[in-house]
């Protein structure tokens, strides 16, 4: 049987070699994102304690338009850790490509006040 590469085999390469570098804390958490072909999930993770300081989905939003759902998502998440006392975070963009949704992600997360 011959060996292929799929697009899951590529992103899981692509995604084990960017969390080789990316770990975050507790003073900057790692803002991780994972896209579906539906949704999309954002969570503030705290990798030495083990533990997800604040999340959000575009499942918890009214229904648009993918790319306006992942902006809604940036703003959602950077409210949430604004409260948490969050202002910097590490992006793990999950292996997928800086474009579109994940772009929109980002943006809309450092209007929202996160630095990254």
């Amino acid at each position: 049987m011959k060996k292929g590469t799929s697009n899951t085999i590529n992103q899981e390469r692509r995604h084990k070699r960017i969390r080789a570098r990316i770990i975050g804390s507790s003073a900057r958490p790692r803002l991780s994102v994972f896209k579906s072909n539906r949704f999309i999930h954002a969570q503030l993770i705290d990798d030495a304690a083990g533990k997800t300081l604040a999340a959000g989905s575009t499942r918890e939003m009214p229904k648009k338009k993918k790319t306006d759902a992942a902006v809604w998502l940036g703003e959602e998440l950077a409210k949430r850790a604004k409260i948490k006392g969050i202002s910097a975070v590490v992006f793990d963009r999950g292996g997928f490509r800086y474009t579109g949704r994940i772009a929109a992600l980002a943006e809309a997360a450092r209007k929202g006040g996160l630095n990254f």
